[in-house]
């Protein structure tokens, strides 16, 4: 897989990306599937959007068989990097602390994710 494509992907093309990144690959038929469970959208819509991402070299595509399977060409953890980097650089100042505050102040957490930040707050101390 690609550090990063020629592009940052859209919000849609990240619902594709969610799908290949849980599935590993998948046909357009597959992902169009996975789309319409959660908003309706047409197959030539689904269609048009992975070909202009593997035309962008987001995803790769298989089309040694009649049915086409695409893959993912970046990771999830590199997207979600560069996508966190430039929203703490644009939304808020380049404080990743305001960030963290803003996240933790707005959304319900649970004992086990509040246990996970607290054992990266304690690593992060002991730089």
């Amino acid at each position: 897989m690609q550090s990063s494509p020629t592009h940052k992907p859209t919000e849609s093309e990240l619902s594709i990306l969610k799908i290949l990144w849980d599935k590993g690959q998948a046909s357009v038929r597959e992902v169009h599937e996975a789309l319409s469970e959660h908003k309706i959208s047409g197959y030539t819509t689904t269609l048009k959007l992975m070909q202009i991402m593997f035309e962008k070299g987001i995803v790769s595509r298989d089309a040694s068989s009649k049915v086409h399977i695409y893959r993912p060409n970046i990771t999830k953890e590199n997207t979600q990097q560069q996508l966190v980097g430039k929203m703490i650089t644009n939304l808020f100042g380049g404080s990743s602390s305001q960030l963290v505050l803003q996240a933790l102040g707005n959304h319900q957490i649970n004992h086990a994710e509040l246990a996970e930040i607290e054992a990266l707050i304690a690593q992060l101390k002991m730089k």
